[in-house]
């Protein structure tokens, strides 16, 4: 009988409470100043930007690069790529960019598709060969190597030489041929060992000022114009 009254009992009691979980989106971490990468919806990089003027869902973008598409041209989709350096992640919103004026672009509807920790940056694939030196150990030589792609932030190199993470060296590449070399200090920050003996180093550029970061973003795009088949 006192367990007939226990059953009773507990299946008079109400079920506790669950709270009523609503899908989360990612908090709007974007700031004035932010540099942006705009790019196409079939992955072709329009534009590098900084991201001003923030109201609500609007905001302008003022180049610092060249243009891949004319002034005139008609508002259109965009994913917007930039990196937040107060919380060091990567942030990935999306938005309806048109023109305004030279060298000037708005963008509505804009948010926030996602926020996360891995690179922001616009790859571009290239397979140039390229030579590397090691920065610190005396005596160190350059060894060639093959820079698989390139960003703005960094590269990804091929070689059989070993090397570390955290270790640094200098790149120097040639990306088009009517060009001089460029010439960068590179840190490792990811390996992968391949099937035929070689390492692939994801690395990231240091000490790059503002006209580095343009002439590196003019290179992309010339390589990019050329890969495409695009004469200007």
């Amino acid at each position: 009988m006192k367990i007939i009254e226990a059953i009773k009992k507990f299946g008079s009691q109400k079920e506790p409470e669950v709270p009523v979980q609503t899908e989360e989106k990612p908090e709007l971490d974007v700031y004035a100043g932010m540099r942006v990468e705009v790019i196409s919806e079939d992955n072709q990089l329009l534009f590098v930007a900084k991201l001003l003027a923030l109201r609500e869902d609007s905001a302008e973008l003022h180049l610092y690069s060249e243009s891949a598409v004319p002034d005139g041209s008609e508002p259109m989709h965009a994913l917007i790529r930039g990196y937040s350096d107060y919380e060091r992640k990567a942030v990935y919103m999306e938005g309806t960019v048109s023109p305004v004026q030279h060298h000037i672009w708005k963008v509505e509807r804009l948010q926030v598709s996602r926020i996360g920790n891995d690179r922001a940056f616009f790859r571009l694939n290239t397979e140039l060969k390229a030579s590397i030196t090691r920065v610190g150990r005396i005596g160190a030589g350059m060894k060639t190597c093959t820079m698989l792609n390139i960003s703005i932030g960094g590269a990804c190199i091929s070689t059989d030489e070993t090397y570390h993470k955290n270790d640094k060296f200098l790149l120097n590449v040639q990306l088009l041929e009517d060009r001089e070399p460029s010439v960068m200090l590179c840190e490792v920050l990811r390996i992968t060992a391949q099937d035929n003996g070689k390492f692939e180093y994801g690395c990231r550029f240091l000490a790059l000022s503002e006209s580095d970061k343009e002439r590196i973003t003019q290179n992309i795009f010339a390589v990019q114009r050329k890969k495409r088949g695009v004469s200007r």
